[in-house]
C-alpha cells in the first residue's frame, strides 16, 4: 500500500449524511464501499479543554474514478470545508 499526500481542492457530496461522490485532484470519484466514520482518539484530546465535543470529524472510504482506478481516502471536515488527509492505493 502506498500513501500519497497532496493538497487539492475537494468537493464532497453527502447522501443521508454519508459520502457518496467527490471531486478531488481533477477527477470525479464515486464512493464504492461503506464509508467509515473517523473520530478523535482519546489520545488526541486536550485535557485543558474538557468542554470540547468529540463528535464525527472525518470519513474513510474507497473512491473509484470513471476509468476504474480506486483509492482509499481519509477525508476530514473543518471550517466549513473538506480536505483529503491521505489517499492510499
Amino acid at each position: 500500500m502506498t500513501a500519497i499526500e497532496l493538497e487539492h481542492e475537494v468537493t464532497l457530496w453527502l447522501v443521508n449524511e454519508q459520502p457518496a461522490r467527490m471531486f478531488y485532484a481533477g477527477r470525479r470519484w464515486t464512493v464504492t464501499d461503506e464509508p467509515t466514520r473517523l473520530r478523535e482518539s482519546v489520545w488526541s484530546v486536550d485535557l485543558d479543554e474538557p468542554h470540547r465535543g468529540r463528535g464525527m470529524y472525518g470519513w474513510r472510504f474507497q473512491g473509484t474514478d470513471p476509468a476504474g482506478e480506486s483509492f482509499v481516502f481519509d477525508v476530514y471536515g473543518g471550517a466549513g470545508e473538506w480536505h483529503v488527509h491521505r489517499a492510499y492505493s
